[in-house]
């Protein structure tokens, strides 16, 4: 029997399971990141009794279904007088989901039952609306990364370059010797459900293909610039840049591409500068861009963009769990690739990817920014892999 890979987040939930019952969890992140794994791999090591429900089925669409599994755990917990785990998995695709939730948690708190929750969903568009509407103050929030490399190289031996290119979803893993099988599963099991569930069944829009377009562009344009003006004219009735920038919001909020903004003082001009693409992983960007591995990682400026979109996707998924935010900076033709701050922290980031680029953007920040900290991700004393490998502090 093959031995699941045991990720950090099983011993995060692990830790709260121990504690006394006071909040539920919520565990979110991209599809295919090892949810569910995580959650089921924790049940087994904390040896308390569970009991696991799934909302993935489509006929789910009552509330009700939700106050029918609970009423089964609390029956379970009742015959044995043990603290029992209630898991319900992808919990955002049951309609008004939250407001339930809020019912039957307040109600368990108040009676003193002794049911720990664990509510799990992909979308964290989906999620922040139930979380918002109801159950302020009554959850904690765990967040699932899409693999890094130091897991993708234990996981399934990967090289820096079958990460680069292959990125972080151990369900694609399989099919790295096939790219046409790869691809296929990219496209229809992350790119494809991602937009026509998480975001269209939730969000009304408008116009579904532009948001499916500037998915296609941002991500083959990854750890690029581009003005609304630029992206309006490659794509076919594009609407206008309010519609692009709120379409660029979603489709962060799934988890799959944002759109970095421009470090400055000023908050106000950062919000109305032109995006920096940056995919959440790199599999995004090479899976539409199209080319080969070959000949993705032989083209000198593709792969210099595909090495920048790889710190910037880990950038932003340790920016979720050690809170800070993500930016870029130019100044006519000197730029920073990657600007973090932290309250009143601030580190600058170069990155060596091979692509010509103008060079002393990072002296120039610092003149404007004395106070900032700064290294060269790829240079002798930072390389790429132990950059990405998780052996570089941040803050």
């Amino acid at each position: 029997m093959e031995t699941l890979f045991r990720r950090k987040l099983v011993s995060q939930i692990c830790e709260r399971l121990a504690e006394p019952r006071r909040f539920l969890q919520i565990i979110s992140g991209p599809r295919q990141t090892g949810k569910t794994t995580a959650v089921l791999q924790a049940l087994e090591e904390s040896g308390l009794q569970s009991r696991f429900a799934s909302a993935d089925d489509p006929s789910l669409n009552s509330v009700e279904w939700i106050r029918n599994e609970w009423e089964q755990a609390r029956s379970e917990q009742k015959r044995t007088r043990r603290n029992i785990v209630f898991v319900i998995d992808e919990i955002q695709k049951i309609p008004q989901w939250s407001g339930m939730v809020k019912l039957l948690w307040d109600e368990d708190s108040r009676k003193k039952t002794l049911i720990k929750v664990i509510l799990t969903g992909s979308s964290s568009l989906l999620l922040q609306k139930g979380m918002q509407e109801s159950l302020t103050g009554r959850f904690e929030l765990l967040y699932c990364p899409h693999w890094n490399f130091a897991e993708c190289r234990a996981a399934f031996g990967y090289s820096l370059e079958d990460f680069l290119y292959f990125g972080g979803y151990p369900g694609a893993a399989v099919f790295r010797k096939n790219e046409e099988r790869w691809a296929r599963y990219i496209g229809n099991s992350i790119v494809e459900p991602s937009i026509s569930q998480d975001i269209l069944f939730m969000e009304e829009i408008r116009k579904p293909a532009l948001m499916k377009a500037l998915f296609m562009l941002g991500a083959s344009y990854s750890a690029q610039e581009l003005s609304y003006t630029k992206i309006l004219g490659q794509l076919q009735d594009a609407g206008n840049t309010v519609t692009i920038a709120h379409y660029l919001e979603l489709l962060a909020k799934a988890n799959i591409m944002c759109g970095l903004q421009k470090f400055s003082e000023n908050k106000l001009q950062a919000r109305q500068s032109s995006p920096r693409f940056m995919v959440f992983d790199t599999s995004l960007m090479t899976y539409s861009h199209g080319s080969s591995r070959k000949r993705f990682l032989e083209d000198t400026i593709a792969k210099g963009h595909l090495v920048e979109s790889a710190v910037g996707a880990y950038l932003l998924a340790r920016a979720r769990e050690d809170g800070f935010e993500v930016y870029w900076w130019r100044d006519r033709d000197k730029e920073v690739d990657f600007v973090l701050q932290k309250g009143k922290n601030i580190i600058a980031i170069e990155v060596k990817s091979g692509r010509a680029k103008h060079i002393g953007g990072y002296l120039d920040f610092k003149k404007k920014y004395p106070q900032a900290l700064g290294f060269v991700v790829g240079d002798s004393n930072c390389s790429l892999e132990d950059f990405l490998l998780g052996k570089v502090e941040l803050f």
